[in-house]
């Protein structure tokens, strides 16, 4: 069973975003720290008013989006280049 829940690390502990579901306690767990990528929108001409349009029309999708099970397709290209 593979299961993907979103959290943060803070003075030493995991504070998970959700529950797992089915996720018996004492489940084993593997902790994966990821990086914090930060887009400068003004280094690609877009402004602050663009930014709120476009935040405004995508906001449909964030739900999926920032599912954790979205996250295997933020280096798809590269692990297509393997296969």
């Amino acid at each position: 069973m593979l299961t993907a829940i979103r959290g943060v690390y803070r003075d030493g502990s995991i504070h998970l975003t959700t529950l797992p579901r089915n996720v018996k306690d004492d489940t084993p767990v593997i902790v994966t720290f990821l990086a914090l990528n930060h887009i400068d929108l003004q280094a690609r001409g877009i402004d602050e008013v663009q930014a709120a349009g476009l935040r405004a029309r995508l906001e449909t999708f964030a739900e999926d989006w920032d599912s954790p099970e979205m996250d295997v397709y933020d280096n798809y290209d590269a692990a297509k280049a393997k296969l």
